[in-house]
């Protein structure tokens, strides 16, 4: 069984860490699902992927935008999907993180997502029958979704 590190470095005691690996969801969607949630707190987090999850809230495609339709309720920037596969994984992840912060004693209501990146898992590579004897490969990007939450002072 290989042991799977973390692209983040934890640096303190007040941030709690979660991984999903070898994901079987939409890498560019998840890309963009994480960079809406990162920088949030956990409350706001969780709002957002419950919005897109109900197909309230688009989430703004800002790097893979090619052929992404417009969205009315986006502002300053139009093109934007509903990752709903994508929002319900990152909630599972984001829900362990919780978890995890709780176990170090850490308090839920000051909780921010400090850290939220996807990395391409390993390439699934079949072959689909087609007429005449023909064939054409069907291949199926994995993703890798880390989440690392930290936990702030309040803000007034």
């Amino acid at each position: 069984m290989p042991s799977w590190g973390y692209s983040y470095s934890a640096k303190g005691e007040r941030e709690a860490m979660a991984s999903g690996r070898d994901l079987r969801v939409s890498f560019k969607e998840t890309v963009e699902l994480l960079r809406a949630i990162r920088g949030k707190k956990l409350s706001e987090a969780y709002q957002i992927l419950d919005d897109v999850i109900a197909l309230k809230r688009a989430v703004p495609f800002k790097r893979f935008k090619r052929g992404v339709p417009h969205r009315r309720e986006l502002n300053g920037w139009k093109p934007g999907r509903y990752p709903v596969k994508a929002a319900k994984l990152v909630k599972k992840i984001l829900k362990s993180a919780e978890h995890n912060a709780t176990n170090k004693d850490l308090d839920p209501d000051r909780l921010y997502v400090k850290h939220a990146a996807a990395q391409t898992g390993t390439k699934l590579k079949r072959i689909f029958p087609r007429a005449y004897g023909r064939a054409t490969p069907k291949v199926e990007q994995l993703v890798h979704v880390e989440i690392v939450l930290e936990e702030r002072e309040e803000e007034e």
